[in-house]
């Protein structure tokens, strides 16, 4: 019986890859390198600054520029964290659904709290969902399952009885080690191919929104 949805955010409830794009092409554009298009952007979206970093600058965390350019993207982001990010299409319906259904709902994301809440708010969903756990709420982020257990017990609903939807093999995861089933949204950000997603520790997935609510009624 599922009694609570919850998502990640980048590639699973919102498409945020423009604006992280947009803010890596405005880095890369100050240290007079090209913009990359975002179809080559959009597969690193999920893995954050870092990965991000990586794609634009190949430079890696111990680097001794890295810090700067850290700094420099996230306060860039910080400031157009909502110019051309959306839902994706869909999710807004499913949304509406499940509300309707009683269902509460949630965020689980490994995005620093700095991010997500703002970010939310733009969006016109920080307090129709009943838990938000960004990156830093626990001492561990996802691939632990320490996100989602916190948001079950916010939740008051067992882990068993909670559905998580997720576009990285973190996700699927985090959900398994939680004991929480978990669905993957094969329209997120992942550049795996689908014998590779079938592989991944999940019960399932889906290439639209709408279509999770088949596994509702498990």
């Amino acid at each position: 019986m599922t009694s609570a949805v919850l998502f990640d955010l980048d590639g699973t409830f919102a498409d945020t890859a423009p604006d992280l794009g947009a803010a890596l092409n405005h880095l890369l554009n100050l240290h007079g390198k090209p913009p990359l298009p975002l179809k080559t952007i959009r597969p690193q979206a999920s893995h954050g600054t870092l990965g991000l970093l990586k794609l634009g600058f190949n430079i890696e965390p111990n680097a001794p520029s890295f810090a700067g350019l850290r700094d420099a993207f996230l306060d860039y982001y910080a400031s157009h964290i909502c110019v051309h990010t959306t839902l994706f299409p869909g999710m807004a319906e499913l949304i509406e659904i499940l509300e309707q259904r009683g269902l509460p709902w949630g965020i689980v994301t490994n995005k620093p709290h700095r991010f997500t809440l703002p970010l939310m708010q733009a969006l016109g969903y920080a307090q129709r969902a009943a838990c938000l756990i960004s990156g830093d709420t626990c001492t561990r982020a996802k691939p632990f399952p320490d996100p989602l257990l916190k948001a079950s017990e916010l939740l008051k609903i067992v882990p068993q009885h909670c559905l998580y939807l997720g576009d990285d093999k973190r996700d699927a995861e985090a959900a398994q080690a939680a004991g929480m089933r978990c669905i993957i949204a094969r329209y997120g950000y992942h550049d795996s191919s689908l014998e590779e997603l079938s592989n991944w520790p999940a019960q399932g997935g889906i290439d639209l929104p709408s279509q999770l609510l088949q596994y509702l009624k498990d």
